[in-house]
């Protein structure tokens, strides 16, 4: 294992063996999640910031991926790798879109080119290495849909060495399903809310001997998601931007890019960490709220939650603990939008960038405005959008979207030369 240290508390602290197959602290229970931790002196003894591409030269499909910085990963054995090539997504400046929004600079990480068109694909290509590594044969997962897709997808790549073994709620989009059933991954359809879901599915996966995926809990997966905070400081050339825009859920993708923001300060591979902005729905606030109120972790309650950013929906997000330090310790914020906001930034951020991103992905656009508002950002600032699905999850959401733009509505002609000539008189 890559000079890994130890696994640590984020709670109380308490230290576990780096090779324990452990979810959370067994004294905080769920709220404690675990860090893997890290021998960063003797990685920076070893490991050159200006040769990391040069590592895995002769292996490009290595190069060009998440797995690029396998020194920084607890990664023991390439071979175990999955072969789908995860990671490694553009880095897009949308000058435009910064004037529009009176920004200095603004970039948009587009997460929608992975395999299986999210973000999640970093997670649960760690997350299968490690299974693996491990001598497991089944990983299982509780999804709205995107983390299910990935794992999944990375499964199936392994053509039947591991079987993945869904928990949905009935109430995920449908295309989201569908991929599962594509994937070939046994599908449960759960008659209930995702924190059901997913509390079924750790409860069985623990009784039936399964690796859980489950995000939060799974400490494997922030290190798989942590690396879009590699590639983000790379491809600004090891500077930080003043802020980095996430739509926040579960809170484990927020936290996994400060913890790979702050490990690659620690190497001295980065002057700063960026301020890290969490975008909530309305309808899914408990962090922003217990942020705005200064409520710990361990004391925050579920709420019924109910956006149609599927993907950021959560009732008691699972990695709360991890999402508050990022944001208190990056100095960064918080802020809400509504259902509206988010649908109005699906085409709007389209149209200005040509990524089409699905609602909770796009809700980020929606966030910056807030945040420009609430001036948490000003006219300084250089801000990348990370943008984490695309917008094929959900087509319906997208429909919905352009009907409320009320614009560049489908024109219907006639297959008659002079007929459709005198509807495009109409029109232009």
């Amino acid at each position: 294992m890559a000079l890994v240290q130890d696994l640590c508390c984020v709670m109380c602290g308490r230290v576990y063996d780096a090779q324990a197959t452990l979810y959370t602290c067994e004294d905080c229970g769920e709220v404690g999640t675990l860090d893997i931790r890290y021998d960063l002196p003797a990685i920076k003894a070893t490991v050159d910031r200006d040769e990391i591409n040069a590592v895995e030269r002769a292996n490009e499909r290595l190069n060009s991926s998440m797995w690029r910085y396998h020194e920084l990963l607890p990664i023991r054995d390439l071979s175990q790798i999955p072969p789908l090539s995860v990671g490694g997504t553009p880095l897009y400046e949308a000058p435009h879109l910064a004037e529009n929004l009176r920004l200095a600079r603004l970039w948009v990480k587009d997460e929608g080119v992975n395999p299986t068109a999210s973000l999640k694909d970093r997670a649960s290509a760690m997350v299968v290495a490690h299974a693996r590594a491990m001598g497991y044969r089944r990983v299982s997962t509780a999804s709205t849909g995107n983390a299910a897709a990935a794992l999944a997808g990375i499964t199936a790549s392994l053509a039947g060495e591991l079987k993945a073994v869904i928990f949905v709620p009935k109430s995920a989009p449908v295309a989201k399903i569908t991929q599962l059933q594509v994937y070939g991954a046994i599908v449960l359809l759960v008659d209930g809310t995702y924190n059901e879901a997913f509390d079924l599915c750790f409860t069985l996966s623990q009784q039936r001997g399964w690796y859980c995926r489950n995000t939060g809990i799974n400490p494997y997966t922030s290190e798989g998601k942590k690396t879009a905070a590699f590639e983000i400081a790379e491809s600004l050339g090891w500077q930080a931007p003043t802020a980095v825009i996430v739509s926040v859920g579960d809170g484990s993708i927020i936290a996994s890019l400060y913890k790979g923001f702050r490990e690659l300060q620690e190497l001295g591979w980065l002057d700063e960490i960026p301020r890290l902005i969490g975008v909530q729905a309305e309808g899914s606030n408990a962090l922003q709220q217990a942020w705005k109120q200064g409520t710990t972790a361990d004391c925050l309650q579920a709420i019924q939650a109910q956006t149609i950013a599927d993907s950021i929906s959560a009732d008691l997000p699972r990695d709360r603990a991890k999402a508050l330090r990022a944001v208190k310790e990056s100095h960064g914020a918080f802020v809400l939008v509504s259902d509206e906001e988010i649908l109005q930034a699906q085409p709007e951020l389209a149209r200005n960038t040509g990524i089409f991103a699905e609602p909770a992905a796009a809700a980020t656009l929606a966030g910056v405005k807030r945040a420009i508002r609430a001036g948490v950002l000003s006219a300084t600032d250089e801000v990348v959008l990370l943008v984490t699905g695309n917008g094929l999850k959900d087509v319906p959401a997208a429909q919905r979207a352009t009907a409320s733009a009320g614009t560049h509505r489908v024109h219907h002609i006639s297959a008659d030369l002079e007929a459709a000539s005198r509807t495009l008189q109409d029109i232009f």
